[in-house]
């Protein structure tokens, strides 16, 4: 016999020792009873459920383990964007650089422009930096009043030191200068 006949001996030994297997498993099946494989379905059910549920939990811990040492605590940034109001300015798209280099862009689908007017968080950017000072430049595009196209870059500077940042990009209308305005908060 050469090779490939011995493969293909193996492959239909293999086949066939499966379907008679199978056919034992069936042939066992058919001579219980229903209650009796409804019972050991009953038993087998919880002990189901319980790793369902042990899966669930180990992988929260995985993406937690994850998250930490993909952006350890004493070197994360993590930048947010809200909007507050929406007289003055329709947000389209986001840009996000650090420190001279792109780091994210964004362009915003309806829903998700109604979800951010209705007090929507979203999570722009999670990245490490050193400690010191770095700067952020984000470019807002959208429309204005009376749907004129809008474009705006802000700068936000902050000082990067021990521990996690977070800093949360605001886009606010400003009611009483009848214009919208761009702001920043950050805490540690």
């Amino acid at each position: 016999m050469n090779l490939r006949q011995t493969v293909l001996f193996l492959f239909f030994t293999s086949v066939a020792l499966l379907f008679f297997s199978l056919n034992r498993a069936w042939a066992q099946e058919e001579t219980q009873s229903p209650s009796a494989f409804s019972a050991e379905i009953d038993v087998l059910e919880p002990k189901i459920q319980a790793l369902k549920e042990e899966i669930v939990e180990l992988n929260t811990l995985l993406f937690k383990l994850q998250e930490d040492l993909l952006f350890p605590e004493d070197s994360s940034v993590v930048v947010f964007l809200s909007v507050e109001g929406d007289h003055y300015f329709q947000l389209d798209s986001v840009k996000l650089s650090l420190n001279d280099q792109m780091v994210a862009s964004y362009l915003y689908t309806e829903r998700e422009q109604s979800a951010l007017k209705k007090g929507g968080i979203q999570r722009l950017y999670t990245g490490n930096v050193r400690s010191g000072e770095h700067h952020f430049v984000a470019v807002f595009h959208g429309a204005g009043p009376q749907e004129v196209d809008y474009k705006r870059a802000e700068t936000f500077s902050f000082v990067k030191e021990k521990g996690p940042v977070f800093i949360k990009l605001i886009v606010r209308d400003h009611p009483e200068m009848k214009r919208v305005e761009f702001t920043y908060e950050t805490w540690n």
